[in-house]
């Protein structure tokens, strides 16, 4: 028996050892722009914190629209990036909508809100909000641009798992390990997309190579984690 228990152990050790490994090797290279305890590193967009509405508990940052006073608005970080690849966890609450909006050139005078410059990965309850019922709007598209390949989303409450990377325009967006949009930014196919677009006739939009990334604030309860960032 006590030769089963240890061997036993040593099985969970080297389990342990190997799960701890990995994780390594899936963040290696990255850095955190969340640290799961302040909203260090963030803003409000055209602000200089962030707002009161972007709460700080068990290792997530929640919008929570029931606090009151002014204090929403777009989460923006304070850094600028140009190639990269970042990851986050996502889960909304029932009928909710946000996004991870990046290449954000934050100029509040001029572009009014985050989502005038910036390309968003759609965070959607695709079954609950309206805006699941347009194309291009549900969870994982690129907005209004690309609808997504496959929808391997998952169930309102639970966990997403999203990832953007970019590389000298070469664009692609996974959700839950998936890859559900790629495409080439700023060659002439990509203008002839967003000449399709809502985003048609909005100065600049979608030309930035370099910006800021952002969660969005639409009015509506959403958590995001683990939130990190590779530089390429």
């Amino acid at each position: 028996m006590k030769q089963y228990l240890f061997s036993a152990l040593i099985l969970t050790a080297m389990m342990s050892s190997c799960s701890s490994t990995q994780n390594q090797t899936k963040t290696k290279g990255f850095t955190k722009l969340f640290d799961g305890k302040t909203t260090g590193g963030w803003h409000t967009y055209g602000k200089t914190t962030a707002g009161n509405k972007w709460t700080v508990a068990d290792g997530t940052l929640h919008f929570d629209p029931a606090v009151t006073g002014d204090g929403g608005g777009d989460l923006t970080t304070d850094k600028e990036y140009s190639n990269f690849h970042l990851k986050l966890e996502w889960k909304v609450s029932k009928n909710a909508n946000s996004g991870v909006i990046y290449y954000v050139y934050e100029d509040a005078a001029k572009y009014g809100a985050t989502y005038s410059t910036g390309l968003e990965m759609q965070v959607l309850d695709n079954d609950g909000h309206p805006d699941g019922k347009i194309t291009k709007h549900r969870a994982g598209d690129l907005y209004d641009i690309i609808k997504s390949s496959s929808e391997p989303v998952k169930p309102v409450g639970e966990w997403n798992v999203a990832e953007i990377i970019s590389k000298d325009g070469k664009l692609e967006q996974y959700l839950n390990g998936v890859k559900v949009v790629a495409t080439t930014l700023w060659d002439d196919n990509w203008k002839a997309m967003v000449a399709k677009s809502k985003f048609a006739g909005w100065e600049n939009w979608g030309t930035f190579k370099s910006g800021k990334i952002a969660l969005q604030d639409h009015g509506d309860e959403v958590w995001y984690r683990n939130i990190m960032i590779k530089e390429l």
